[in-house]
């Protein structure tokens, strides 16, 4: 029987050292025992990208529904439901493929039985995998919202500042950009630049944006010149709360 392995992991549970290699292991040792050919492996690992997650089991989806009569692909492979199956839309739409391409789920933990019974237990535990996912939802959503409460922004750092590993202080100024960030305010301050000249000024002193861009340009000057982040606010849900780091610009 030709098969199609469908390996998925969490930010969250890399973090807690849940590797994709231990999954793909498990779905192939299955596989191999049970005399099933693979045909193609899907792996995703969401801390790669927003939305990669969504984008490759559509990816999947599409390419198992096109290819299963001419690859004879009889089931999709994965560690548990919860891998493949996040929500109730996805389950529908898996069962819609069985329906229409006689491409079965198969999992290494879990089995279902036939019949209604089989089907039962199936829903139960794809709504089980969709409360799990709205609630880490929810829980991160009340994190982030936590945190700019007190004080601290949330994501990457703003220009001239750098994360840092440190509870009392995640957020610092960058050791050499935040330079260039007051540099670049008091330039404009003076009243005496437009951003081309601005730019212009920063390059002959030296100054740089980034590794891929190294020159300001009129975008990059306009956001940090109107950021309201540089003068402590934090705006988040249409409220603004005060920030608790380092000011760099009166």
């Amino acid at each position: 029987m030709n098969v199609v392995i469908w390996a998925r992991v969490s930010s969250r549970e890399q973090r807690e050292g849940y590797s994709l290699d231990a999954q793909l292991r498990l779905n192939r040792e299955r596989a191999q025992a049970n005399g099933w050919q693979v045909v193609r492996e899907f792996v995703v690992a969401e801390s790669a990208k927003r939305g990669a997650s969504r984008k490759a089991f559509n990816e999947m989806f599409v390419w198992v529904k096109s290819h299963a009569k001419r690859e004879k692909i009889k089931a999709i492979l994965s560690h548990k439901l919860d891998r493949v199956c996040r929500n109730m839309r996805d389950a529908v739409r898996l069962q819609e493929l069985e329906d229409a391409c006689g491409v079965q789920l198969a999992f290494v933990d879990n089995q279902f039985g036939p019949g209604a019974a089989g089907a039962l237990s199936f829903n139960v535990m794809a709504a089980v995998a969709q409360y799990y996912s709205d609630n880490l939802r929810s829980e991160v959503i009340k994190g982030l919202d936590e945190r700019v409460r007190q004080g601290w922004p949330t994501g990457l750092a703003a220009y001239g500042y750098i994360n840092v590993e440190d509870r009392d202080e995640p957020l610092q100024p960058h050791p050499e950009k935040s330079k260039t960030l007051i540099r670049i305010f008091e330039l404009f301050s003076s009243g005496n630049h437009t951003f081309k000249s601005l730019a212009d000024q920063l390059a002959l002193e030296g100054h740089t944006y980034g590794l891929s861009q190294s020159r300001f340009n009129r975008t990059a000057l306009s956001h940090i010149l109107k950021n309201r982040f540089y003068i402590g606010e934090l705006h988040r849900n249409g409220q603004v709360f005060e920030g608790r780091y380092q000011r760099l610009i009166d």
